[in-house]
């Protein structure tokens, strides 16, 4: 019978038992964890903070808003967390320097899509865009928007909030 070879550069790892595997008090207990009893963490334990999506707008910010005026609040793209003010008139969304709001990335249209006023709100309407405007991930030519609707012009999602 042959001895095993080991290699000089293959270091060598001593057998796992039943009791390494098996070890409990290692475990680091869950800090959402809380008991059935009291509704409290178990001792020893900070609950989990809960804190407000910095994506949402200040509610005092959008209750302040003058009538008709809306704020856009980007969640995704270039450039998250930028709110944008829609007042009453047509505010055109598109990739070129003139456009109201300018959305510098290549899947954004020159001339995208426009924000338009529509009975104390807005409605969004599609102008030929190459990869479409989507309201909460359905593809639009025009619809009304409702407040908390995600617009996604592009590679950016938007949250309408109104007044």
């Amino acid at each position: 019978m042959h001895a095993p070879v080991f290699s000089p550069r293959a270091p060598v790892v001593p057998p796992r038992t039943v009791a390494d595997v098996d070890r409990r008090d290692d475990r680091v207990p869950d800090p959402r964890a809380t008991s059935p009893l009291t509704g409290s963490p178990p001792p020893g334990i900070r609950p989990v903070r809960t804190t407000v999506d910095p994506r949402l707008p200040d509610p005092a910010v959008v209750a302040a808003l003058p009538p008709g005026h809306a704020l856009l609040v980007v969640q995704r793209g270039p450039r998250a967390g930028e709110e944008l003010t829609l007042d009453t008139d047509p505010a055109l969304v598109g990739r070129h320097v003139d456009a109201d709001i300018c959305l510098d990335h290549v899947t954004v249209s020159r001339r995208h899509s426009e924000f338009l006023p529509y009975e104390g709100g807005h409605m969004v309407r599609d102008v030929g865009s190459l990869n479409g405007t989507y309201v909460n991930g359905v593809r639009v030519d025009a619809t009304i928007l409702r407040a908390g609707d995600e617009v996604q012009i592009g590679k950016y999602r938007l949250t309408y909030h109104c007044a």
